[in-house]
């Protein structure tokens, strides 16, 4: 499956994280990678960021695209939206 995956982390672990993913799929921009990949490495790669980020304030992003068009997104650690920004 393709896959794109973006992240928000602290700048404490934005390294550790970013060399997570350059072992499973490439760096294409800032904070965005994508590639093929996978269903078990895939697992592999979320289980080594869950271990650095800190869920209550780190945001890893994960669109899944399989070859049917089909496509998923799951969110690791804290899901922010537009509307967080308002009080």
């Amino acid at each position: 499956m393709f896959v794109i995956i973006t992240y928000d982390v602290n700048e404490k672990r934005i390294t550790k994280v970013r060399k997570i993913l350059r072992k499973y799929i490439f760096w294409v921009q800032n904070s965005v990678f994508e590639g093929e990949v996978t269903e078990g490495k895939l697992a592999k790669c979320e289980s080594e960021i869950k271990k650095v980020i800190h869920e209550d304030e780190d945001s890893v992003f994960i669109y899944k695209i399989y070859r049917n068009g089909r496509f998923e997104k799951k969110v690791l650690g804290l899901e922010k939206s537009v509307n967080d920004e308002f009080i």
